[in-house]
C-alpha cells in the first residue's frame, strides 16, 4: 500500500541549519525552498537580496510549508553571513570553485550550527561569501552540464548534511 501524509511515520526533527538563499528570485524555487526546508528539518530560511516573490507562483510549489518553517527576508547575504560567523555559526557554501571539495568526503560539524549558502540561479555564492565560510562543497557530476538546478543541489545537500546529523 503506497502511503501518504496521514499514514507515515516520519518523526519530526529540526536540525540546527540556517539556509540562506542569495538573490534566488524564482517564485517555483522559493516554493521549493520552503519544502525542502520542511522536509529536512531546517531551522530557518534566509532569503537575501531585493524583490523576492513570495506570492501566488511561489506558493503553488511550496504546498503551504511557507505557513510551517520559520523564515524571513533580509537586504543583504553578506550582513547576516557576518552575523552568525561572528556567532559562531559554521559557514558553508554550496559552489563549485577551485578550492571546493565534493560532498560525500566532507565531516558536517555536529557540535555547531551549520549554515548553508546557495547561490543565485545564474551567478552562483558571491566571491565575499565564498571567503567568509570555512569550507566550500560542491556535488559530483558525471555528465555534460557543471550545474544543476539550485533546488536540486540544495536537495542533494541537506540530505547529506541531515544524514551525518542523524
Amino acid at each position: 500500500m503506497q502511503l501518504n501524509h496521514y499514514n507515515t511515520n516520519f518523526t519530526k526533527q529540526q536540525f540546527p541549519i540556517t539556509l540562506i538563499c542569495d538573490n534566488i528570485t524564482n517564485a517555483p524555487n522559493i516554493g521549493s525552498l520552503f519544502r525542502i526546508s520542511d522536509a529536512f528539518g531546517v531551522s530557518e530560511l534566509i532569503f537575501c537580496g531585493e524583490h523576492i516573490p513570495l506570492g501566488r507562483k511561489m506558493t503553488k510549489t511550496s504546498r503551504a510549508t511557507e505557513k510551517v518553517v520559520n523564515y524571513k527576508v533580509e537586504a543583504s547575504a553578506l550582513d547576516v553571513v557576518n552575523n552568525l560567523k561572528a556567532n559562531k555559526h559554521c559557514i558553508i557554501s554550496l559552489e563549485i570553485t577551485s578550492n571546493s571539495k565534493s560532498i560525500h568526503t566532507v565531516e558536517f560539524p555536529k557540535n555547531q550550527p551549520i549554515v548553508l549558502v546557495i547561490g543565485d540561479e545564474n551567478f552562483g555564492v558571491s566571491e565575499d561569501i565564498l571567503k567568509l565560510s570555512e569550507a566550500t562543497i560542491h556535488i559530483d557530476m558525471f555528465g555534460q552540464n557543471s550545474s544543476m538546478n539550485v533546488v536540486q543541489a540544495a536537495n542533494i545537500a541537506l540530505y547529506e548534511i541531515t544524514k551525518q546529523l542523524m
